[in-house]
């Protein structure tokens, strides 16, 4: 019964979903959004009206100038700085505004962009000063927020009556301010389509994405070869350019200029920005969350005005805020790593069946013995991870190795090794297509390949996305093992979608379907995904007949077919539902079957975790990675097995002295070639009584 339970449990109730809602970027945005619904709640309730269209009309008119505000903020936080100047340079572009429209008689078209030009070169100023000279910004736009104060206050003694006494007739200074699209003032409109432009150039181009990084770390932004420098101080421009914006709006709408103009906004920006999640340590942020952080704060400065509190009250609130703000943006930075630790991993209830018996002197297929144990070694001491191993037409000997490289040995005797080519990531399975390409899955990139001249490419690095799925598995994380059907279409594994390739062993903490079959088609070059929920699925091998592919799932210790011609066609049948060990590549025999590699070797121990999932969960908390119990990869063998699943031997070496983990082999010519993920060698096995002229690249594409 508790069996019974625990495999209901762990079947029905998706506890990963909680973990990958908190993994998301989106998640910073719930604490302001639930801010923004109470405070509307509770202004809408206390004060009659609040949320009428005509007092909606008035806030939409001075929110879209203060998100403009908010945005600069924002931008020069997002970068690891601060702008206390905005204040004062939104005063400035105000003053410029009216003096060039009243004064100076300029159309309201030119003084705009004049505005915004004057107030962009104060960003520009605090840009070289904090980018270039290198000084703190807290300090330097405190300063800069003196000095364009007095300056705005000098100005506005000589030219206020002017300004009063002049107000030219000008419809496009009318309709910024009193213009309505959709009962939408134009202010707001302006506000919200910035908004979306500066979203997207934030997070889908490069410039955007050099802002973030250096809010993260400078000194890595540095190291990568970003101009750091130079982006700081063009993130200070664009401060005060934005400033300009938000001064020129508000003078379209006011028509006046007054000492109190802009005094106390660098605080309420501040705020917003904080308030709305962006990072006051940089790197985390978004316009969305600057557009909610106005709105809050918008809401309750103008929600205390209603309600007849003194103008102080308004200062106090926001300062509780603030603080309260700054309180949860550093307690949620500092923890929700830790949060998102202890709940993202989320073992799954995995019952696996008897383990065939590998006794010595036993008739089981798979009983132990040494034929392993004396092969020859290619180059010993020479690669370092060749996960797997191909020869192509000439009889050359490649691999990958674990520096992203993918080495050659020339034949026929494979004495040397030379460097054909630079993949980076980690090559993992490999294969020759008809024009003589090698194609590699690279875990960490995708499907890459290597033309005859040494040419990398890019076949693709993404499928379709799951439909209602929380995380974005369009990214390849783990592009595993591959084969080529005769259409040229490659269907490959990816062990996983929920972690990257350096935490693959919490995928096998889990024992949860993450892994998928993944066909990528070169006649439209268009990829999408064949079978979902799978257990590590990794080894893909062709069927001889090319009517279907067997692929293996590690943690599920099976074999199975999918077929992709015939009647049985776009169906998955078990076809080895039971191995000892932890299956991995797949190829073909000489002789019609197929070769296995198993990983490593089954214990009674794991096979009971899998069935605990509280337990591995419990374990994962208290004990560091390299101390957890884990599947035994210290032993493999190579197991070889026919088109009806029947197992007809195995090849071992006991001792592990040759090849301590077998990921893969590849027959060529009457031998099998061994290799391994944290092996230094490739080995070199003789098949006794098999084919000396069979070579893999003829079984697939024949003889030339």
């Amino acid at each position: 019964m508790r069996e019974t339970a625990a495999r209901l449990r762990y079947k029905y109730v998706p506890d990963h979903l909680l973990g990958e809602i908190l993994s998301k970027n989106w998640i910073d945005n719930t604490i302001p959004f639930l801010a923004l619904l109470a405070s509307l709640l509770v202004f809408s309730s206390l004060i009659p009206d609040f949320l009428s269209l005509g007092n909606l009309t008035v806030a939409a008119k001075q929110l879209g100038e203060f998100t403009f505000v908010t945005y600069a903020m924002a931008v020069v936080m997002i970068a690891g700085g601060i702008d206390l100047s905005v204040g004062s340079n939104f005063a400035l572009g105000n003053f410029t505004m009216l003096v060039l429209m009243n004064v100076a008689g300029w159309p309201a078209w030119l003084a705009a962009p004049a505005a915004i030009l004057v107030c962009a070169l104060i960003g520009l100023l605090n840009g070289w000063l904090i980018g270039y000279l290198r000084l703190r910004a807290f300090l330097t736009t405190l300063a800069t927020l003196i000095i364009v104060r007095s300056l705005v206050d000098w100005l506005l003694l000589r030219y206020s009556v002017d300004i009063v006494m002049n107000v030219p007739d000008s419809p496009l200074r009318d309709f910024l301010a009193d213009g309505i699209i959709l009962y939408i003032p134009v202010s707001f409109w302006a506000a919200i389509l910035f908004g979306i432009g500066a979203h997207i150039f934030l997070s889908r181009t490069r410039p955007g994405w050099h802002i973030m990084a250096i809010g993260g770390s400078r000194k890595s932004a540095y190291n990568v070869g970003i101009s750091v420098r130079r982006t700081i101080c063009l993130t200070y421009v664009a401060s005060g350019a934005l400033c300009g914006v938000a001064g020129a709006l508000y003078a379209a709408r006011l028509g006046s200029a007054g000492s109190d103009t802009g005094v106390g906004m660098e605080i309420m920006a501040l705020t917003a920005a904080v308030l709305g999640g962006n990072s006051l340590g940089g790197g985390r942020g978004s316009v969305a969350k600057a557009i909610m952080g106005a709105i809050i704060v918008l809401t309750v400065t103008n929600g205390l005005v209603q309600l007849g509190l003194q103008s102080g009250a308004s200062s106090i609130a926001l300062g509780f805020i603030l603080l309260l703000a700054i309180a949860v943006d550093v307690r949620w930075l500092k923890n929700r790593h830790k949060l998102l630790a202890k709940v993202y991993l989320s073992p799954a209830y995995l019952a696996l069946p008897p383990s065939p018996s590998t006794a010595i002197g036993s008739d089981s297929p798979f009983a132990l013995n040494d034929k392993l144990k004396d092969v020859d070694l290619i180059g010993l001491g020479q690669v370092e991870g060749p996960e797997d191993v191909i020869f192509d037409r000439a009889g050359n000997l490649y691999c990958g190795t674990r520096q992203g490289d993918i080495m050659r040995f020339p034949g026929p005797d494979h004495r040397t090794m030379e460097l054909f080519a630079h993949v980076g990531g980690w090559p993992l399975g490999l294969a020759f297509d008809k024009d003589e390409n090698l194609l590699i899955c690279v875990g960490g990139m995708g499907l890459y390949g290597v033309r005859p001249n040494r040419e990398v490419f890019k076949l693709t690095d993404e499928t379709n996305r799951t439909r209602f799925s929380i995380i974005d598995d369009s990214r390849l994380r783990i592009a595993d093992d591959l084969d080529i059907a005769p259409d040229g279409r490659v269907f490959f594994s990816e062990a996983t979608v929920r972690y990257e390739a350096a935490d693959w062993v919490y995928d096998a903490m889990e024992g949860r379907g993450n892994g998928r079959i993944v066909c990528y088609d070169p006649r439209n070059q268009r990829t999408h995904t064949v079978l979902r929920n799978l257990v590590f699925p990794n080894g893909v091998c062709l069927a001889h007949d090319g009517k279907s592919i067997l692929f293996s799932e590690t943690w599920g210790c099976r074999i199975n077919r999918y077929w992709l011609e015939g009647p049985k066609a776009g169906t998955l049948e078990r076809l080895i539902p039971a191995l000892p060990g932890y299956p991995d590549n797949i190829n073909r025999a000489s002789d019609g079957t197929y070769w296995l590699a198993l990983v490593g070797m089954r214990t009674p121990s794991m096979d009971l975790a899998l069935q605990l999932p509280g337990f591995r969960r419990r374990m994962t908390h208290r004990v560091s990675a390299q101390e957890l119990l884990f599947p035994n990869i210290n032993t493999g063998c190579v197991v070889k097995f026919d088109d009806s699943g029947r197992v007809l031997g195995s090849l071992w070496d006991q001792s592990g002295q040759n090849h301590p983990m077998i990921t893969s082999m590849r027959e060529h010519q009457g031998h099998l070639y061994l290799g391994g993920l944290l092996n230094n060698r490739i080995g070199k096995y003789r098949i006794p009584g098999a084919d000396p002229d069979w070579t893999g690249v003829a079984s697939y594409w024949g003889t030339r």
